[in-house]
């Protein structure tokens, strides 16, 4: 016969079981998550200023090392040429201009040290989706790839680079 102890207990374990299995996936998740959002939250309101991309530094706080190595490699390339260098709009938001509405950003999570972030929103009341390809630098989350859509057609941030 079942007491009220051993149903607790029991009820108790079931608890806890769940919650050692998920903490793991879920700390990542948190994580990417945090480090997306941070870079949105920019992006928010009127006026926002979004993500400054000036400097070397910049690109190295949200990009990951091979990533960054093409941006510069073209940046002084175009300096050179006194052109403009292949990304010339901010990436986040695949615009130069930007009146961001309606965001929602949604993580996950990928084989190790890997996750993927879909972020969509209104841009001056456009649609757009924006899907950021997440790896673990260090302990650090930064961005391997962006992949948006425009007209139809599958774009990449790091394709960009080798045309």
């Amino acid at each position: 016969m079942l007491t009220r102890r051993t149903l607790f207990l029991m009820a108790a374990g079931s608890l806890v079981m769940p919650w050692g299995l998920v903490a793991p996936v879920a700390a990542g998740d948190v994580a990417a998550t945090a480090f997306v959002t941070k870079i949105y939250d920019a992006y928010k309101g009127k006026d926002a200023k979004g993500v400054t991309l000036d400097a070397e530094a910049d690109y190295r706080r949200y990009f990951e090392p091979s990533l960054v190595a093409l941006i510069i490699k073209d940046q002084k390339a175009a300096a050179k040429r006194k052109d403009v260098p292949t990304l010339d709009g901010d990436p986040f938001v695949d615009a130069q201009d930007w009146e961001i509405t309606a965001l929602d950003i949604a993580v996950t999570d990928a084989p190790p040290d890997k996750a993927v972030a879909t972020v969509t929103f209104k841009n001056s009341d456009e649609p757009v989706k924006v899907v950021l390809n997440l790896v673990k630098v260090k302990n650090d989350w930064r961005i391997a790839d962006i992949l948006s859509t425009r007209d139809g057609k599958t774009e990449s941030l790091r394709g960009l680079f080798k045309h």
